[in-house]
């Protein structure tokens, strides 16, 4: 159901269409001179202009629609160039004290009733607080994901695999070993395993902490996935406390040949490749 009358509402939109260039050209420079912040954001100053002015003419929910989409699209800008939230929120803010001067003065200008002028502010009002959430929402969503992306970008740097023959890599992991870690684990072991064709990986364990269920339930799945690819795996690095809480826990890798020290691996995949050539 439309709000108010277009006959009343057109005019309105029509004067800040005419003025937006005006509008965003003067928010432009207020926000180099307060922030020192010259990146292009007119063409989404433009956008939301042309959205206000428009929003005003048709209903609620095809107004949030539209501003919905503007302010997914200026927060993926927002945080791929590593501006802050409050750039955007002052812009909302700003345009909403600059239309309300516009609806006030045509509202005087054409003697609307205190109803119509009344229905015409609130429904501007709603637009521009549906702009805030649908901004503040999107930029959450957009920086919670490009910090995932860059600690996903971490760990895979914690996760190398140096290949110290044509046929073995190793493979030292560092720190905790969780969910997250142990799937890059099992794709970087999979992946480099295939891609240098290896056929011994040793796994050091000399730099985890903690050696649990879970952490040993990860690692069980790793080595069965690279003895499906034809990857014998060695464990080195197993630490006599290690070793105790591991027995203590009732987890057992008799089929997986272990060694306290990396040296130690090292010179058993090497004797056996001799042995094998």
């Amino acid at each position: 159901m439309q709000l108010i009358n277009i006959e009343q509402s057109q005019p309105i939109r029509n004067m800040i269409i005419q003025r937006k260039e005006e509008l965003a050209e003067m928010k432009k420079q207020n926000l180099a001179i307060l922030h020192d912040v010259y990146t292009e954001l007119t063409t989404f100053r433009l956008d939301l202009l042309t959205i206000y002015a428009d929003s005003i003419l048709v209903e609620k929910d095809i107004a949030a629609d539209m501003i919905k989409e503007w302010g997914e699209n200026l927060s993926a800008l927002l945080v791929n160039r590593g501006l802050p939230l409050d750039l955007a929120l002052e812009e909302i803010s700003y345009y909403r004290d600059i239309i309300g001067e516009v609806i006030k003065d045509e509202a005087n200008d054409k003697r609307f009733s205190l109803d119509v002028f009344y229905e015409i502010i609130s429904h501007f009002n709603t637009i521009v607080d549906d702009a805030v959430q649908w901004v503040s929402k999107s930029y959450l969503e957009d920086y919670t994901k490009q910090i995932k992306h860059a600690q996903y970008a971490i760990d895979e740097l914690l996760i190398p695999i140096v290949r110290m023959t044509k046929e073995t890599g190793i493979l030292p992991l560092v720190g905790d070993l969780d969910t997250q870690r142990a799937q890059i684990l099992m794709e970087t072991a999979l992946t480099k395993g295939s891609e240098y064709q290896l056929k011994w990986l040793i796994i050091d364990l000399s730099a985890v902490p903690i050696i649990d269920t879970m952490v040993a339930d990860q690692l069980f799945k790793v080595i069965a996935g690279l003895e499906l690819i034809g990857v014998h795996v060695v464990l080195s690095g197993i630490r006599s406390e290690i070793a105790q809480t591991m027995v203590g826990l009732g987890i057992t890798i008799d089929h997986i040949k272990t060694f306290g020290s990396l040296h130690q691996a090292v010179s058993y995949t090497n004797s056996f490749t001799r042995s094998v050539g």
